[in-house]
């Protein structure tokens, strides 16, 4: 298959996340991961304290040494930017690597649980917005949709219905769909099924369809997991699955990892036990 995805996205040395997650489910998915660092950090952002090297002004080296190698791209993953200014930097390694047939999927990483992150700028939403309407998939939280699409982030305690949260979720997502089949997967949605139970969904969006793709929900939140959905999605479309039945295997694999996660009573900045099941991402 020799298929390739450019992954930019920070490299941390502890929390299974980010091109951790994404190198090792990019190659069990029998797909060739390209990294490109936009920051090292010695642990992800959740530790009381980590250094993080910041690799903006090395981001033009990659795009200028692929550039002799003629490279090409089948898909491009993007997550965690440090600032407007990587930004830049990335638009112009898409200005030379995203071809028609290359799929492009942006993770905007501004914030999570109704806040945006401490390196959130009003010009740092302004300039994810022009990635994002590159993008072919975005994956926000819904955190994320609401800063993309000029909305309260608290807005999600005022919406206790189910129905009323998809329909307000779809509605913003729309918005988003700037281009014929752009899909916005909106992940991490949490809420009570008619059983009394929990599940939490990732609701997918094109301009004709809305659905919600669910699994129970498990308690705690872990580092990584929005990492290893993204890379999941990118990873099965390059390889010619649906998004759909995509976003359904990771939800399954995801499943698996959490509840040997909570089994082993991992430290949640750890991230998930995910490793021993990447076989079920084997095609």
């Amino acid at each position: 298959m020799n298929k390739k995805v450019a992954v930019i996205n920070d490299l941390s040395g502890f929390g299974r996340c980010s091109l951790t997650a994404a190198i090792s489910v990019l190659s069990a998915m029998g797909v060739s991961p390209c990294p490109l660092p936009t920051a090292v950090l010695t642990n992800q952002t959740g530790y009381d304290s980590y250094y993080c090297d910041d690799y903006t002004d090395k981001v033009h080296h990659y795009t200028e040494e692929w550039s002799k190698l003629d490279a090409h791209f089948d898909g491009i993953y993007t997550g965690f930017m440090m600032g407007e200014k990587q930004i830049e930097q990335i638009e112009r390694f898409l200005d030379r690597f995203q071809k028609p047939d290359t799929c492009l999927l942006v993770d905007p990483v501004m914030g999570d649980n109704g806040a945006a992150y401490g390196i959130y700028t009003q010009k740092l939403r302004d300039s994810m917005r022009r990635l994002a309407e590159r993008a072919d998939i975005i994956t926000p939280n819904f955190t994320e949709l609401c800063l993309l699409s000029g909305e309260d982030c608290t807005m999600a305690g005022q919406m206790e219905e189910m129905n009323q949260r998809v329909e307000t979720i779809r509605e913003m997502g729309i918005k988003l769909c700037n281009k014929e089949n752009k899909v916005v997967l909106v992940t991490g949605v949490i809420y009570d099924d008619p059983d009394g139970g929990q599940c939490m969904g990732n609701v997918y969006i094109t301009r004709r369809d809305c659905r919600m793709i669910a699994q129970p929900y498990l308690e705690g939140s872990y580092s990584g997991t929005g990492d290893l959905l993204a890379s999941t999605v990118i990873g099965g479309v390059v390889r010619g699955d649906s998004v759909t039945d995509t976003v359904e295997l990771a939800g399954r694999f995801l499943q698996k990892a959490l509840r040997d996660t909570i089994t082993e009573k991992i430290p949640r900045n750890d991230g998930v036990n995910y490793e021993q099941f990447l076989g079920m991402l084997i095609k």
